[in-house]
């Protein structure tokens, strides 16, 4: 059985959002007068802002809506994503997509993060012409742990999940893969702190790893 379909997930797997986003963040707790701990923000990794925002109007009794909390981030996330000299892609994953794209593996983004931010890192980095398919979890009813995006993904591909992988960096979105059933590599990522990889079926901190001979073990 051969490797179909990559499922990657976005932050902190293709590109390093996550320092943008806790910027805007911790921008916008300041903005709604409330203090959130480092362990109930480590609890947001992998999941959407609509849940994040739902959290924290029902931890600290907040009046805001989601969208209205969703709105103020997303302003302060913008201008970081343009303005913020240290945004790039992960090390070595451009060389990575471009590896499984030669080889025929076709690829589906399976994000948290909303449409927007989706297409602006597929825009600033020209990521079109290597995937398939994206998919955001805004979209869904369910959001990761839940498994609805993986299954989704694979959908899109066309593929069986004994077929696909999934490329993960967070807890929440390594369960989501292990609930679909799909083959889940974790990426420790020196932005993702607290996380749990214990579910993974494997663990790079390289993306060479990934590469399709050192996956022939498993596929």
């Amino acid at each position: 059985m051969a490797l179909k379909a990559v499922l990657f997930d976005m932050d902190g797997v293709i590109v390093d959002t996550e320092p943008l986003h806790k910027k805007a963040y911790y921008k916008t707790f300041e903005d709604l007068g409330i203090e959130v701990s480092d362990e109930l923000y480590a609890s947001f990794t992998g999941a959407s802002t609509k849940r994040v925002c739902e959290t924290l109007i029902q931890e600290f009794q907040l009046k805001e809506s989601h969208e209205e909390i969703t709105a103020i981030k997303r302003n302060y996330f913008k201008y970081l994503f343009d303005h913020d000299q240290d945004f790039d892609l992960i090390p070595g994953v451009l060389s990575l997509i471009k590896h499984y794209h030669a080889n025929g593996v076709k690829l589906v983004l399976a994000s948290s993060a909303s449409n927007n931010t989706i297409n602006w890192v597929f825009d600033r980095f020209g990521l079109d012409p290597y995937f398939v398919g994206k998919i955001s979890g805004a979209d869904l009813k369910e959001s990761k742990p839940h498994p609805e995006i993986f299954i989704k993904a694979a959908e899109i591909a066309g593929e069986e999940r004994r077929s696909c992988m999934v490329i993960e960096d967070s807890t929440n979105g390594i369960i989501a893969a292990h609930r679909s059933e799909i083959f889940c590599a974790a990426y420790k990522s020196a932005h993702s702190k607290k996380q749990d990889y214990s579910l993974a079926n494997i663990l790079v901190e390289d993306y060479k790893e990934l590469e399709l001979e050192r996956l022939s073990t498993h596929f």
